[in-house]
């Protein structure tokens, strides 16, 4: 009797709250409604107060990840195909690259199907064990494509700035940090299994993620720590490796300038100038890439943040929006060096002719890949 009234008074505090939207509803209807029995010791009170989320919602998240899925895993696979069957595209620093998109690849083969279903009956449907096994995906895939990311703008600090000076990368060497990545990225993935925090449905009910809700300092503890690891470090990394990136061309294309002046040309454009300017240009494609991960990523922080710190009301609408950038993520790379990676266009033209992606004859010879150096670009016999 004291749970009911509990949950009664909170309907009421969210009705109230919301105002006239719960007529439309029903007014004894709560977004909790629809969860199965044996999800329901995962539900924070918090979503007991407001009314279920308007159909058109549900219809338009499941379809927007279906969509995101399709393109995700159709992108991603081509990478990986052309990137492990191409030979000049066989070199240690590639092998980062074709990690960030078999992760991209799992995580929506994992997670795209199930949202799409859930979304379906407005609930999640697959119970508990399977929400744990969602979000712990969504957090692997995650963690790991964010340090590979790190991985790739460190790899590119080492050839732009340190130039010959720097040891290039192994096939050992790239195969190493993968494995690093994945058991680091497997450790904060189970640790809210074991009990630190927990894996529970979020706002809408159709996915499932950290929980951000509870009031234990335990719990609350693994956000904080986990956004510090996952979020803030590789940023301030990446920021680091690609200031330097940045001074370092800019330096050199003032001096090319200055030398230009000295020899009455209008521009020293050789072989290896070319070599530096396509390291510029994939220096700016490594960079977008990786801000349109933050931006995918950052609803989420927010909205975990939000919880914790309770500085603001969520809603389950709220919710989604999280799903939606964190999953758009998972497009965004494949398309990024696809358009950017001319001996990748040259090999998916060559495979799939009806592409039409072939490069123009001026950047076939360009260095080609956001992790691939110059060296590496001269095919081995």
């Amino acid at each position: 009797m004291a749970i009911a009234s509990l949950d009664h008074g909170l309907e009421a505090a969210g009705f109230e709250a919301w105002g006239g939207q719960t007529a439309a509803f029903g007014s004894n209807q709560t977004v909790v409604d629809k969860v199965s029995p044996d999800m329901m010791h995962l539900i924070d009170p918090h979503w007991y107060q407001f009314p279920p989320m308007n159909p058109m919602w549900h219809g338009l998240l499941g379809f927007t990840i279906g969509v995101l899925g399709f393109i995700s895993i159709a992108g991603n696979g081509m990478v990986v195909y052309i990137f492990t069957t191409t030979k000049s595209l066989k070199t240690p620093s590639n092998l980062l690259v074709v990690n960030l998109a078999f992760s991209d690849l799992l995580m929506m083969c994992c997670m795209s199907p199930p949202m799409v279903v859930n979304c379906y009956y407005e609930t999640w449907v697959f119970g508990p064990l399977a929400c744990e096994l969602y979000a712990g995906a969504g957090s692997l895939f995650g963690c790991v494509s964010i340090w590979t990311m790190t991985m790739i703008a460190f790899d590119r600090y080492n050839v732009i700035v340190k130039g010959i000076a720097a040891k290039p990368m192994t096939i050992n060497g790239a195969l190493l940090r993968i494995l690093g990545i994945w058991l680091f990225s497997l450790a904060w993935t189970i640790a809210p299994i074991f009990g630190w925090n927990r894996y529970v449905p979020e706002g809408n009910m159709t996915a499932c993620g950290t929980d951000y809700l509870s009031k234990s300092w335990l719990s609350r503890s693994y956000i904080l720590v986990y956004s510090i690891f996952v979020y803030y470090a590789p940023l301030l990394l990446i920021i680091y490796s690609y200031f330097f990136i940045v001074q370092a061309v800019a330096a050199h294309e003032k001096a090319m300038r200055e030398q230009a002046k000295k020899m009455n040309v209008a521009s020293l454009r050789s072989s290896e100038a070319a070599n530096t300017s396509a390291e510029c240009k994939l220096a700016k494609v490594a960079l977008m890439t990786i801000s349109l991960w933050f931006m995918a990523w950052t609803p989420y922080l927010v909205i975990n943040y939000t919880g914790v710190f309770e500085s603001a009301p969520i809603s389950p609408l709220a919710t989604i929006w999280g799903s939606v950038f964190a999953k758009a993520n998972a497009v965004y790379n494949p398309i990024v060096y696809g358009i950017s990676h001319p001996k990748y266009r040259a090999a998916l033209y060559q495979k799939f002719p009806s592409l039409a992606c072939q490069p123009s004859p001026d950047e076939s010879g360009s260095v080609a890949s956001g992790a691939t150096t110059a060296c590496e670009e001269k095919p081995s016999a």
